[in-house]
């Protein structure tokens, strides 16, 4: 586990950005906290850090954005979904293993559908710009990416 306190919308978007470096094709990034946590500016880095020149915005309404970087970025937004059984409708197991990197806000809908591998992001606001960000690697696969994002 690693925990980050960023202390600006920049300082999040930096996180995400060396997050997104170190991030390849196959890994999934489930990202918690609750309304205004930061979720949506986390992703904007991590995408950045994958390569993409697009403008990331939350896909609240459209439940999925596409962003193309050195590897496609599935990112997700269940927070309208009542549960697993619409997440198997929008068929997400060919974005989570497939060959992209997908980022899920509100992952709690995945109930039974949730991997079994992937890196958990809890997110807290504190205040004044301030967030608490903790990185857990959820799984032998993700060992190597928090090991790695504790040396930067």
């Amino acid at each position: 586990m690693v925990v980050f306190v960023t202390h600006s919308e920049q300082e999040t978007v930096e996180l995400g950005s060396r997050m997104g470096k170190l991030l390849g094709a196959g890994d999934i990034v489930l990202l918690y906290g609750g309304l205004g946590a930061g979720k949506t500016v986390l992703t904007r880095g991590i995408a950045l850090g994958l390569g993409t020149r697009d403008m990331v915005t939350s896909p609240t309404y459209t439940l999925m954005h596409r962003y193309e970087g050195r590897v496609p970025i599935f990112h997700f937004d269940l927070y309208r979904l009542g549960g697993p059984d619409e997440v198997l409708d929008l068929g997400y197991e060919e974005f989570f293993y497939g060959d992209g990197v997908s980022v899920v806000e509100w992952p709690e809908r995945l109930e039974y559908l949730c991997p079994e591998e992937y890196v958990k992001v809890e997110m807290e606001a504190a205040g004044d710009g301030i967030r608490k960000i903790t990185v857990n690697a959820i799984g032998d696969r993700y060992s190597r990416f928090e090991k790695e994002l504790k040396g930067l």
